[in-house]
């Protein structure tokens, strides 16, 4: 006879004569059983065994501690459409440039993936929930109010940056002469020390909207550390 055990959803088939029953395995006419592991287990286990062939495990709920994890990992991300008539602000700093980004607020790609990414870490809602492009008045917001709202629910829940890298791609206009201005504003936005932010910046090969100067994305990783 045939049997399996389910745990969570996940079946596990198994063998009557491939089963190693230990010294405390008891068993009835009834085709009832138990088992009891030597060793002390997270979790109670309940067996039993039917006609249908299938046997069912029920665990305990986990229970998870309730003291603050000594650190967060959040990621980040945004893009946006590339237009004429539009100022390119990266980190807060006016980029020159034939096009800048179509948004709601000031369409600051750097500083709006900095703050999900912030706030992923914290286990938040998005910048999009926080800060609604439905609502009038974020449009043509600094988004350093955005930063600094991040950073005070950041201090808040009593946690500090410990390093901050993030990945700019756009296919023009080259960021080479402009890193280290962004990366001086960014730090001075988020309170820190400039050398735990990186800037990276790529471009996309030519391929598809970014590759074509239509676009613009980026990509953020923060590391919190509990205070």
């Amino acid at each position: 006879m045939a049997y399996s055990f389910t745990a969570s959803s996940i079946s596990i088939p198994f063998t009557k004569s491939s089963l190693l029953f230990p010294s405390s395995f008891h068993s009835s006419s009834s085709s009832s059983f138990s088992i009891k592991h030597h060793h002390a287990l997270p979790l109670s286990l309940s067996v039993s065994a039917s006609s249908t062939s299938t046997t069912a495990i029920e665990t305990d709920k986990p229970q998870f501690s309730s003291k603050p994890l000594p650190f967060r990992v959040g990621h980040g991300f945004d893009l946006h459409r590339l237009e004429p008539g539009y100022p390119l602000i990266i980190g807060g700093i006016n980029i020159p440039h034939d096009r800048g980004c179509e948004a709601h607020s000031d369409g600051d790609v750097l500083l709006h993936c900095v703050v999900d990414a912030i706030l992923g870490a914290l286990g938040l809602p998005d910048i999009g929930q926080i800060f609604p492009d439905s609502d009038p008045k974020w449009k043509g917001c600094d988004s350093s109010v955005f930063i600094h709202e991040s950073v005070r629910l950041m201090h808040e829940a009593g946690y500090d940056i410990g390093n901050l890298d993030a990945t700019l791609i756009l296919q023009r206009p080259k960021l080479s002469p402009h890193k280290d201005t962004i990366k001086a504003n960014l730090a001075a936005l988020l309170g820190v020390d400039p050398s735990i932010v990186n800037i990276k910046a790529k471009t996309h090969e030519k391929v598809d909207s970014l590759g074509e100067n239509r676009s613009i994305a980026a990509h953020t990783v923060v590391l919190l550390m509990k205070k």
